[in-house]
C-alpha cells in the first residue's frame, strides 16, 4: 500500500514475540503495520532467553519494511517512539556493542533463589518502599546480577566500567542511535527494582545489595522528549518518545486523569491504574510503578501483571497443537459453551509462577476439572477464561487499595479481538468492558509520546482520539460470577508453591 504524503511518527513495537513499526498519521489514525517473529530459547525448565541482536534485526526491519511498503522519505518521518517489552535484561560491552550472553526474558524464573535471599536479608520492605515492587525474579535486578555471576568474566569487566546494561528499549536506542546515547525513560527504569521511585535516581543500597557497579545503568529521561537520532540514509530521524509497553498503553488509552484504567491482553496480561502524583503503596500484592515522565513532571500508577495470558494461547497452538491459530479459541470456546454453558474446567497458566496478587514464584501450570468427556474444545475455552479470572483477581486488589470502585473497564492488546473473551471478562466483574476501535494502544501510547515531544500533538488532542467499538455488558448475576471465581480461586490455591511441595 501507499498512503498519502504528509507527517507522520512511527512506533517500534518491541514485544516478547514479535518486533513492529507502526505508522502512526497527523490525525493519530494508524496507516500500516510491519511484524517480524523472532526466536524464543528455553534452554532449561523456567529459563526464557531472546537473542538482543535478533531483537534488534527484526525490529529494524519491520522500520525499513513500513518505509518501503509505503514509499516513504525519511523526511515524512517527524519523530520515532519505541516501547518495549519490559524487565527483559541485555548486558554488553561498552566498547564493542556486544552482548555478553542471550537476553534473559522478564518471564524468566531462575533467579529465585537471589530473590530468596534478599527477601531473607531483610529487603522485602526497603524494595516496596523505595521501587514500589515486589521481590520477585521477574524483575530486572536480579537478571544482571545473575550474569554478572554467572557469565565468564563479566564481574571483571563489570568492576572495570566495560558492561552497560539496558532493558529493550536501551538496548535498541543504543544500537539506533550507533553507541552514542545510553539511556532509558521513568517507565523503564521503574521495573528494574533498582530505581527509587520517590527520588527519581537509581537506587545505591539495593545497587550495593545486588553488587551491580552504577556505572552499568543508562541515564534516565522523560518519557516523552529527545533521545537521539536514528541515521538513516543521510537523514536523521528524531527518537522522542520511550514508554514500556504497558505504561504506553496506559498512555495510548489516554488514561489521562487520577483513577482511569486500562486492561491490556497480551502475552502477559497487565491492568494498570492512574494515581497522578502519588505513590498507593499496595495492601494487596499489586505493585507502584511510574506510569510516564513528561517535562520533569512523573505520574504514577498501580500495576496488577499477570504472567502468562495469551502465551496460553501460543502453548495451544504450539504445546498442546489443540489449535492452528488463536482465532480459532473462539469457535472452541463457543462450541464447548453450547455443550456446557457452566465449563467445569480451570487452567491456570502458572507456567512462570504467579504475577499479582499472588507472587508465588514456586508456582506452575495445571488444569482442574479433567473427566472422560471433556474435549479439546473445553480446554481452549478454560484458557481463554483463565484471562479474565486472573483480570478479576487483580481488578479486586486495585479497588482495595485505590478505594475507587470499577465502573467499567477499557481494553486492549490482541486477545481482546475475542468476542468470546470479552463477553466473559464483562460477566465475571460485573461491569461493562469497553473495547476501542483501534486495538494498537501499546503503539498509539509510543508515538503519542514522540509526537508530543515534537508539537504534532496536544494532550487534548490525544484525548479526543480515542473511539469506542463496542461494549460488552455483564450477563451473569452475582450468585454465578461468584460461584464460578469462588472455584478458580480454589484452582489457584492448588497450584500455589508446587516446586517446593515436590521437593
Amino acid at each position: 500500500m501507499s498512503v498519502m504524503k504528509g507527517s507522520f511518527v512511527i512506533a517500534l513495537d518491541q514485544g516478547t514475540t514479535s518486533s513492529r513499526a507502526v505508522l502512526v498519521d497527523q490525525n493519530g489514525s494508524i496507516c500500516d503495520i510491519a511484524q517480524k517473529e523472532f526466536t524464543q530459547y528455553f534452554p532449561q525448565p523456567g529459563w526464557v532467553e531472546h537473542d538482543p541482536e535478533e531483537i534488534y534485526n527484526s525490529q529494524r526491519w519491520a522500520f525499513e519494511e513500513i518505509l518501503r511498503k509505503n514509499n516513504l522519505q525519511e523526511s515524512e518521518i517527524k519523530a520515532i517512539g519505541i516501547t518495549n517489552q519490559r524487565e527483559t535484561t541485555i548486558v554488553w560491552e561498552r566498547s564493542t556493542g556486544k552482548v555478553i550472553s542471550n537476553a534473559i526474558v522478564w518471564q524468566d524464573r531462575r533467579t529465585a533463589k537471589i530473590c530468596d535471599a534478599l527477601t531473607a536479608d531483610g529487603f522485602g520492605d526497603y524494595v516496596r518502599d523505595n521501587t514500589g515492587l515486589v521481590i520477585d525474579a521477574y524483575f530486572s535486578g536480579t537478571k544482571i546480577q545473575w550474569m554478572l555471576e554467572n557469565v565468564p568474566g563479566a564481574r571483571e569487566k563489570a568492576n572495570r566500567g566495560e558492561l552497560l546494561f539496558g532493558t529493550v528499549d536501551t538496548w535498541l536506542i543504543w544500537k539506533l542511535t550507533e553507541g552514542r546515547v545510553h539511556a532509558t525513560d521513568y517507565s523503564n527504569a521503574s521495573r528494574t527494582m533498582l530505581f527509587n521511585i520517590r527520588k527519581l535516581d537509581w537506587d545505591e543500597t539495593l545497587l550495593k545489595a545486588m553488587n551491580i557497579p552504577r556505572s552499568m545503568l543508562p541515564e534516565v529521561r522523560n518519557s516523552s522528549g529527545h533521545f537521539g537520532e536514528l541515521v538513516h540514509k543521510s537523514h536523521t530521524i528524531p527518537i522522542t518518545g520511550v514508554a514500556g509497553d504497558q505504561q504506553a498503553a496506559l498512555f495510548g488509552n489516554a488514561c489521562f486523569k487520577t483513577g482511569t484504567s486500562k486492561n491490556t491482553y497480551g502475552t502477559g496480561c497487565f491492568m494498570l491504574m492512574n494515581t497522578g502524583d502519588k505513590v498507593i503503596q499496595s495492601k494487596s500484592g499489586l505493585v507502584s510503578t511510574i506510569a510516564w515522565g513528561i517535562e520533569n513532571k512523573v505520574s504514577y500508577a498501580l500495576e496488577g501483571s499477570v504472567f502468562i495470558a495469551g502465551a496460553a494461547i501460543q502453548w495451544l497452538r504450539d504445546g498442546l497443537h489443540l489449535i492452528k491459530s488463536a482465532g480459532e479459541t473462539f469457535e472452541c470456546a463457543e462450541r464447548s459453551y453450547q455443550r456446557n454453558p457452566e465449563n467445569p474446567v480451570y487452567v491456570v497458566p502458572a507456567f512462570a509462577g504467579l504475577g499479582a496478587p499472588y507472587w508465588d514464584m514456586y508456582a506452575r501450570g495445571a488444569i482442574f476439572g479433567l473427566t472422560r468427556d471433556t474435549s479439546s474444545d473445553d480446554i481452549a475455552r478454560a484458557t481463554l477464561e483463565s484471562m479474565a479470572y486472573q483480570t478479576r483477581d487483580i481488578a479486586e486488589a486495585m479497588v482495595n487499595d485505590s478505594g475507587i470502585d470499577m465502573q467499567k473497564l477499557r481494553v486492549d492488546g490482541g486477545a481482546c479481538a475475542n468476542n468470546f473473551l470479552m463477553a466473559f471478562q464483562a460477566d465475571i466483574l460485573g461491569v461493562p468492558v469497553e473495547r476501542p476501535k483501534v486495538l494498537e494502544s501499546t503503539a498509539l501510547g509510543a508515538a503519542s509520546l514522540a509526537g508530543l515531544a515534537v508539537g504534532m500533538w496536544s494532550m487534548e488532542d490525544l484525548s479526543s482520539h480515542k473511539e469506542i467499538e463496542r461494549t460488552f455488558q455483564p450477563s451473569l448475576n452475582k450468585s454465578q460470577r461468584n460461584n464460578l471465581y469462588h472455584n478458580w480461586q480454589r484452582a489457584v490455591k492448588r497450584s500455589m508453591r508446587w516446586i517446593e511441595d515436590s521437593q
